[in-house]
């Protein structure tokens, strides 16, 4: 069992909904990290057309947590 953890923060970003900009981002950190524990969701934003008022892009920014490799 890890006693320690690395943390790393990642923003993700979609055309559907801030969940989905959260998973993105975790499925490209899974791609390079391993033993990934959790995540924290720490921050939504949005890109809006002025034009419409409608929102065009989903940003979530993540923390995600993994256990340090000691081997």
């Amino acid at each position: 069992m890890t006693n320690i953890a690395n943390v790393i923060e990642l923003v993700g970003s979609s055309d559907k909904s801030w969940e989905d900009a959260a998973q993105i981002a975790l499925t490209e950190a899974t791609k390079t990290i391993h033993g990934i524990t959790g995540i924290e969701l720490t921050d939504t934003t949005a890109k809006v057309d002025p034009n419409t008022g409608k929102i065009t892009e989903y940003h979530s920014t993540v923390k995600i947590a993994f256990g340090v490799d000691r081997s």
